[in-house]
């Protein structure tokens, strides 16, 4: 922090609720995209794949952004070999969506 604000912390807090947002659009018989906007922080894209790879739904390929405190991700994904289903597509979404609003716990913290 002292490098970016200062010796003294800053006086008023710095807003970082930024919300999540998600889409899954059809692209193909064989694939849909999934983009997710929703605030960075360190080891997002692993927990991002992982989550979407734990409701065996396999990821192509991604491309990832940061703008700020604004992370930017698009997934091409499919489920056996197929686009997603809007069954499938909502399981998606409130998997990502519960995941994201979790609160996180520090390690250090047990």
């Amino acid at each position: 922090m002292g490098a970016t604000f200062g010796v003294e912390p800053p006086k008023e807090t710095v807003d970082v609720d930024i919300a999540t947002h998600l889409r899954v659009r059809y692209d193909g018989p064989d694939r849909s995209l999934l983009f997710v906007e929703t605030a960075d922080r360190p080891g997002l894209l692993v927990d991002l794949v992982k989550t979407i790879t734990d409701i065996n739904i396999a990821v192509e390929s991604g491309e990832f952004d940061t703008e700020g405190l604004l992370a930017k991700a698009t997934f091409h994904v499919n489920y056996k070999g197929k686009a997603l289903i809007k069954p499938l597509q909502q399981v998606l979404a409130n998997s990502l969506q519960y995941f994201l609003r979790r609160p996180s716990t520090e390690e250090a913290s047990f």
